[in-house]
């Protein structure tokens, strides 16, 4: 069952993410998404929760009221829901295709595929990072929300995107290669982990691999862009050995 409650005390991203992270840690709930500009969420739950229980999983600071009533105007609320998986993936999809049609016209000349694959993963930590960048409040909440290191010390959601970059850079100026290489296959296993688990546990949350500013759901795609990234890493390395 689905109910739509209107949640005040939401400000920004991060408090969006934190008052999804708190409902759906709720045992009864399913999935959970925020209108942050209507101040209004929509929870899936497998048995009707109190409204009490609801407020009691939330900090003092929002404040969850009756249901909202549906009419014809709230079909429009939450549009994310009403499109297909491959749309809502569409950005990411775009990224990775510019990605990967870049990283080859930088070597149609002398094309070789160590290089081509050096230079997509550079890419990708490049374009990856700055999404992250964009709000960077906002990016630790949604990315503890599955990560397994950042639940643990959160310190590291906000230095991740950094680290990004800084693997990026590596990768494109072919410096420290080897380390890069083991940071990435690391890195991105944790988080591949994390991701996995909540696959396999149902839960819809936000994907923070393109930061908060896309509206991306966690879904397959998302462990198969890390798995291209955790192959290509192994692959380089093995040959390099």
């Amino acid at each position: 069952m689905k109910h739509t409650y209107k949640i005040e005390g939401m400000t920004c991203n991060g408090c969006k993410a934190s008052v999804e992270q708190s409902l759906i840690n709720i045992n009864q709930v399913e999935d959970v998404q925020i209108n942050l500009e209507s101040g209004e969420a929509s929870i899936s739950m497998s048995t009707h929760i109190p409204l009490e229980q609801l407020q009691s999983a939330l900090s003092e600071k929002y404040k969850i009221s009756e249901e909202v009533q549906k009419t014809a105007r709230a079909t429009s609320e939450f549009e994310t829901q009403e499109k297909s998986k491959i749309q809502q993936l569409k950005p990411l999809l775009l990224i990775l295709l510019y990605i990967t049609v870049s990283s080859n016209l930088m070597h149609y000349k002398n094309w070789t595929i160590g290089e081509v694959m050096l230079d997509f993963m550079g890419l990708f930590y490049i374009v990856f990072s700055f999404f992250k960048l964009l709000d960077l409040k906002g990016f630790p909440d949604s990315f503890r929300m599955y990560d397994p290191l950042a639940k643990r010390l959160p310190i590291y959601a906000w230095i991740y995107p950094f680290i990004e970059t800084a693997l990026g850079i590596a990768f494109l100026m072919r410096f420290q290669i080897p380390i890069a290489l083991i940071a990435t296959i690391i890195v991105l296993g944790i988080t591949t982990i994390g991701v996995t688990q909540t696959l396999l546990s149902k839960k819809t949350i936000r994907c923070a691999c393109l930061g908060t500013a896309l509206k991306l759901p966690m879904t397959e795609a998302t462990f198969i862009e890390n798995a291209i990234m955790i192959v290509m890493a192994i692959t380089m390395l093995t040959f390099s050995l």
